[in-house]
């Protein structure tokens, strides 16, 4: 539909199980957050982390991401290397990553080390299509917003609003301003 679309870690994680689903026809794809069981576990737990042990088991704090020149996200941060502040344990499996970018997922950022998905854009014309692992949120302020936000509210900005509905078409609410009274009246009175 060519809206602009944002998505921050989970958001991320729900764009690349959708387009498993809609677009390589994975209908039994998913996270394993989610169903732990999943035929195609497009997002899973990060091998290292452990699973019985949950305190201090994310992938937290400031880490690298290389970015491909020429990708949306490129153009929006204005480099190819940025360091991105990280809180989750479920990622973007790797072993689908070739079949993603087949069909026009692209990842245009990853972990220094290329095992990590941490941008991902649509290969098609789209006016704005980003997911992001990471948090863009923890460096964005007020009067410095971080790139991508900015890079959203353009895109979004420029998209036709939908005309309001005829006002004379909508249907009027009729209050009936004396039940409301009467109500009031025969409710029981609290014991002073």
């Amino acid at each position: 539909n060519k809206v602009p679309f944002f998505g921050i870690c989970l958001g991320m994680q729900v764009s690349v199980i959708e387009y498993a689903r809609n677009v390589l026809h994975m209908e039994d794809a998913n996270s394993t957050e989610m169903d732990q069981h999943a035929e195609s576990p497009v997002v899973i737990f990060m091998p290292e982390g452990s699973k019985t042990h949950m305190g201090g088991t994310m992938r937290l704090g400031s880490r690298q991401t290389n970015i491909e020149e020429k990708s949306l996200a490129h153009k929006l941060y204005g480099k190819a290397e940025v360091h991105e502040r990280h809180r989750h344990r479920y990622e973007v499996n790797p072993e689908y990553v070739g079949e993603f970018e087949k069909a026009g997922l692209r990842f245009t950022g990853r972990s220094t080390d290329g095992k990590r998905m941490e941008i991902t854009e649509l290969k098609s014309e789209h006016p704005f299509f980003i997911g992001v692992q990471y948090h863009p949120e923890f460096k964005s302020r007020p009067m410095h917003p971080h790139p991508i936000f900015l890079g959203f509210m353009r895109a979004s900005s420029k998209r036709e609003v939908a005309k309001p509905s005829d006002p004379t078409k909508l249907k009027k609410l009729q209050l009936d301003s004396t039940k409301g009274a009467s109500e009031m009246k025969s409710a029981p009175q609290v014991p002073k």
